[in-house]
């Protein structure tokens, strides 16, 4: 047997082990399973989040959007510094809100914010709708790795499968226990793998990072400045601002931070969490080098640029360590996605929407059936094939942000917005998002004389701006009616 395959196998066998193992000693209530009973420290608050964060997007997406697209790729890098400043004001007081209400999932906070079930269910809707992106790059992310690093001894669609179940598997036992174990390990590898990669292969194949650019200049230099049209300097800085605006809105993301012992623990983690966009830069120099290095790789497949170097590169039995790594990577976001839709969906969609009477032990056991059938689902997608890491990436943010009118109104000691805004809004958001994707309406067909610096903006941040204006509309006129009925109910 092909020692990579072997290492990947031993890789595979092991996150089920400590994923397993670490139900011990736990009675997995609602609340222990979906947010390990909210006594997550510093360290492992950290880490869940990091694993959350640094997924096969980063892993393989980065590289392979370095390799095609070059120099826009570095939106990934920026988006994140931008958000953790964010975060620092954000996350606790998600935190604080979320114990003193025993919030579970993503949904509960909009629907104890806004005092609405109908809320909640609206929530669950657009996250379930955007974690199945999400979930399809961890999936695809995994069959790739898989097939390319068993040097296709396992097909690419038999390691999904496979995989899948063993996400199942683990997460139906353990929770989010078994993937914070698993964190641990996978965290230190991939540190370790990124700053290793990023500096060996510039320097085994041009000697440096300045030979390295300068080839890739004379000979493809539009990689390394932004293009005029499509990627642009518009585009870069609306994709910014959308991604960071919505990136605690992943909903995976979100409920990581329910788990944590105290606020003290999340303001550390949004100081750390910059360690991670470090070896996102890393990965970028694993991309570069693989532009004048890997070749014929296009569409979809230029998510292969960091495996095909690799394999090219290094003997078998390395490969398959950075094969068991990216295993690791997808398995750690993929399984809290999981986690996080099976409970919104049993929550916040079977509860408030249609048995608001179910006891906890009800919900629990609906999320854990819900939990392999949502993922029966994504399978199915992830066979159908489809866009790059960073497209699906960009689209789920682009639905997620949709959501950020209702959480800044939120954090206001008396909420702004209202349920018919919330619903008025993201109902805007969403038939903007599209027309943009689905019938392919861009702002230049709309406003065909606009300059280019307007009509190169991402969809996504249009979207948003509507949904926003939608929602600050209602809220002022509903607002400014019960005004006048308020007035008239006590002079009568």
């Amino acid at each position: 047997m092909n020692p990579a395959l072997v290492i990947i196998v031993l890789f595979a066998l092991f996150s089920l082990f400590i994923g397993l193992r670490a139900r011990r000693g736990k009675n997995l209530s609602l609340e222990q399973w979906a947010v390990g009973g909210r006594g997550f420290g510093s360290l492992l608050t950290f880490l869940l989040m990091a694993g959350e964060a640094f997924s096969t997007f980063t892993f393989l997406g980065a590289s392979g959007w370095t390799y095609s697209k070059g120099v826009p790729a570095f939106y990934i890098l920026s988006y994140g510094c931008l958000a953790y400043l964010f975060g620092y004001w954000m996350l606790p007081a998600i935190w604080r809100f979320a114990k003193e209400r025993g919030l579970v999932s993503f949904a509960d906070y909009f629907a104890a914010k806004y005092e609405s079930r109908a809320i909640g269910v609206l929530v669950s809707v657009v996250a379930v709708f955007a974690m199945v992106s999400l979930l399809i790059i961890q999936l695809r992310g995994l069959g790739i790795i898989v097939s390319e690093m068993s040097y296709g001894l396992i097909a690419e669609n038999t390691a999904i499968w496979i995989s899948a179940t063993l996400m199942v598997l683990y997460m139906s036992v353990s929770g989010i226990h078994g993937s914070a174990s698993i964190a641990i390990f996978k965290d230190v590898l991939i540190l370790a793998l990124a700053i290793f990669l990023g500096t060996y292969l510039p320097f085994h194949y041009f000697g440096g990072y300045g030979e390295m650019f300068a080839r890739i200049n004379a000979v493809h230099p539009e990689l390394l400045r932004l293009p005029e049209h499509g990627y642009n300097l518009s585009w870069y800085n609306s994709t910014l601002l959308l991604t960071s605006l919505g990136y605690y809105l992943y909903p995976h993301g979100f409920t990581a931070t329910y788990v944590a012992r105290d606020a003290a623990a999340l303001r550390k983690n949004t100081v750390l969490m910059p360690i991670y966009q470090v070896l996102i830069a890393f990965l970028f120099m694993v991309g570069f080098a693989a532009v004048l290095t890997v070749h014929g790789l296009e569409g979809a497949q230029t998510d292969l640029a960091l495996l095909r170097l690799v394999k090219q590169t290094f003997p078998a039995w390395f490969v398959g360590i950075v094969g068991g790594a990216g295993l690791l990577t997808a398995l750690v976001p993929g399984s809290l996605i999981m986690l996080n839709a099976s409970t919104t969906i049993a929550r916040n969609i079977y509860r408030e929407g249609f048995a608001p009477n179910a006891t906890d032990r009800q919900v629990t056991r609906v999320a854990r059936i819900a939990l392999p059938l949502f993922t029966l689902v994504v399978v199915y997608f992830v066979l159908r094939g489809g866009a790059t890491f960073v497209s699906l990436a960009i689209f789920s943010s682009s639905l997620l942000t949709q959501l950020v009118p209702m959480l800044a109104s939120s954090f206001l000691k008396r909420p702004f917005g209202t349920r018919e805004a919330a619903f008025g809004g993201i109902f805007a958001g969403a038939i903007v998002l599209a027309l943009a994707n689905w019938r392919g309406m861009t702002l230049a067909a709309v406003f065909p004389g606009a300059p280019l610096a307007f009509t190169s903006i991402n969809t996504g941040l249009v979207a948003l701006f509507a949904n926003a204006l939608v929602f600050v509309l209602i809220s002022a006129a509903q607002r400014a009616l019960r005004g006048p009925m308020a007035t008239t109910v006590e002079s009568a």
